[in-house]
Order: C-alpha cells, then sequence, then structure tokens
C-alpha cells in the first residue's frame, strides 16, 4: 500500500483498488463571517482509530454490499458518488463496490468528504485515471466550506486552509504541521446523537449573525500565534491555550444553533466542564465542528489515561459517551490494488 502525499502519477489499470480514508477533528472556523471577503478558513487535525474503508473491483455485474452497521447506513451515499464519477468520466463497466467500514456518520469527522474521496480515488485508480484530489472534490461536490478534508486525504497532519474563494476555487493550504508525537486527544463520542449536516446545517448558519470582525481577528491571532508555533516546537502550553481560546469564540458564536450551549450534547458538555476545571496541567478542548464529538488534547498518553480513571472515577462519564484515545495521523489516505476475485 501507499500513503497519499500528493496527486498520484498514472496507475495501471488493475482489478481493483482499496482505500482507506481516516477521519479528521475539525478544531474550529477563521471568519466565519468572510469580514475581508474570504469565507471560513478552517483548522483540522487528522486522527488514527476511525476510518472509512472503500474496496472497488471490476465486476460481471453491478454489485454493493457494506460490512457493518455504519457501512450499511452509508451505502447508499457511496453508491451515488460511484455514478457521479461514472457520470463525470464516461467510464460505466461494471463495478463491485464494498465498504468494509465508515467513520461515525455526522458526528465531526468528515465522513461524508473521506467517503466520496475514498470512492473517487478506487474508481480513478480501477481505470487509470489521473486526477488529483481537489478535481474529484470538485466532481463530487466536496469542500464547498472547509479545505481540511481534502488535504487530510493527501496529507494528514496539522492543517490550515484560507476558505473558498467567491469564485468557487476550492480553499488553499496555508499551513500544514508534523503532529508531536507525544500528544494524545481523547476523543468523546455519544453515538446516539448526531450533529447538524446537509440543509439543517446551512439554514443554521444563514440564521446567526456575523461573527464580529474582532472575533475573527482573536480568532485568527491565536492560530497564527499561539496554536501554530506551538505545535511547531511541541510547546502544548502555548497550543492548548491557542485552542482553548478559538474554541471559547466560536462556541459562543454558534450557541444560539446548538439550544444555547457551545456543545451539541449536554452529556459531552458536562464531562468537558467537569476535565476544564481539573488544573494539575493545561489540556485542550473542544467539539469538532457541529458535534456531538468533543475532544481533549493531552500532552502525553499517560496524561489521557489519567483524566480518563479520574473522570470515571467522578462520574463524569455519563452511560451514553464511548471515550477513544487517538493520535494525530501525519499521513493521508491509504491507496493499495486488489487481485481478481
Amino acid at each position: 500500500m501507499n500513503a497519499m502525499t500528493s496527486a498520484p502519477t498514472r496507475p495501471a489499470v488493475q482489478a481493483g483498488a482499496s482505500v482507506r480514508a481516516p477521519g479528521r477533528l475539525h478544531l474550529g472556523f477563521l471568519d466565519p463571517a468572510g469580514t475581508l471577503g474570504r469565507r471560513f478558513g478552517s483548522i483540522g487535525l487528522v486522527i488514527d482509530g476511525f476510518e472509512t474503508e472503500v474496496e472497488l473491483r471490476r465486476a460481471r455485474t453491478d454489485q454493493w454490499q457494506a460490512d457493518t452497521q455504519d457501512g450499511e447506513a452509508e451505502l447508499a451515499r457511496a453508491v451515488d458518488w460511484l455514478q457521479r464519477m461514472r457520470r463525470e468520466t464516461g467510464r460505466t463497466e461494471p463495478l463491485q463496490l464494498r465498504l468494509r467500514r465508515a467513520l461515525p456518520v455526522h458526528a465531526g469527522f468528515g465522513s461524508g468528504t473521506q467517503l466520496a474521496l475514498a470512492v473517487g480515488r478506487a474508481f480513478a485508480a480501477c481505470h487509470a485515471l489521473e486526477v488529483d484530489t481537489p478535481t474529484l472534490a470538485r466532481w463530487l461536490g466536496r469542500g464547498l466550506r472547509s479545505g481540511i478534508g481534502i488535504a487530510g486525504f493527501d496529507l494528514g497532519g496539522l492543517l490550515v486552509d484560507g476558505g473558498p474563494a467567491a469564485n468557487g476555487m476550492p480553499a488553499p493550504l496555508l499551513a500544514r504541521l508534523v503532529w508531536p508525537q507525544d500528544w494524545h486527544i481523547i476523543v468523546v463520542l455519544e453515538p446516539t446523537r448526531r450533529g447538524l449536516s446537509g440543509a439543517e446545517e446551512r439554514e443554521a448558519i444563514a440564521a446567526l449573525p456575523s461573527l464580529p470582525r474582532a472575533g475573527a481577528a482573536e480568532i485568527c491571532h491565536q492560530v497564527l500565534m499561539r496554536l501554530l508555533p506551538g505545535a511547531a516546537q511541541a510547546d502544548f502550553a502555548g497550543f492548548a491555550a491557542g485552542l482553548n481560546a478559538v474554541q471559547q469564540v466560536l462556541g459562543d458564536h454558534f450557541a444560539p444553533a446548538q439550544g444555547g450551549s457551545p456543545w451539541t450534547s449536554p452529556s459531552v458538555a458536562r464531562l468537558m466542564h467537569w476535565l476544564a476545571a481539573r488544573h494539575e496541567a493545561p489540556v485542550a478542548l473542544g467539539q469538532s465542528s457541529w458535534g456531538p464529538t468533543g475532544f481533549a488534547i493531552v500532552d502525553s498518553p499517560a496524561r489521557a489515561q489519567a483524566l480518563i480513571e479520574s473522570a470515571r472515577a467522578a462520574g463524569a462519564v455519563e452511560a451514553s459517551l464511548v471515550l477513544q484515545v487517538v493520535r494525530g495521523l501525519d499521513r493521508g489516505a491509504w491507496l493499495g490494488g486488489l487481485s481478481a476475485p
């Protein structure tokens, strides 16, 4: 298998292709209102432990299948993106699509973009098509607000994009940093809840008042002078202070669309408040995109396990929550060939 690090060279026609696309956390927008003319701009981190895996093979007739419950829920979307690839390329040969696993849907992991790009990349490999990931994203209608899913698919790491241009050009990647090896992330899921998506997400964004220019300036200042330098020099205290400040501004801004809270899930909120009250060492807390997934970033795996044990002992982890410790991932999707069945 090969990691995706840039636009791929033309592959040989093969019987099939397998793509594993990692999930990402959306750490915040730079300027949702576009006070200087460019809206959004995003901060994101690709993580291990969560991924979508797609297999696509040549076949006698079209066949679709999913191996997991999450995959069953996403299979129709995967087939739709395959059909879009056919329309864009004019290639209609029968295919067998197998969705081996899928990221949690509408939970803050970028499931839609990663599934679309995984299907698109597998389709391109099966047909020896030389096409870069931004083009796949444009064909499949992804990256309309955030570019971190596209850059994360290719590169992994800690990412900052500049937001899409008014003329529809995709968001440019402004920064990509290697994640410090010791830093770990406690991912807090509530599988029974879903964040906003699709039309509901667009309506919620449209209904919000514009984030004042001063708020966007504060976010950009924190990202440029705290968050990124902290990650670049493994200065965890500086990184955590910057990310917490960003999440505070954005949490207050998006709260009206989330029942008046910076958090989609009350259970996640209660755990985050408990973690915020722990002052033994810095911790960076936040919600990924519209949630409900929350995260707590710490400077070591031992610190992550200690916090989880303390939270459970204090009764701060409710039964509806699932906690998983992961690391930042400094690679993008993996592409491999498949032999004929």
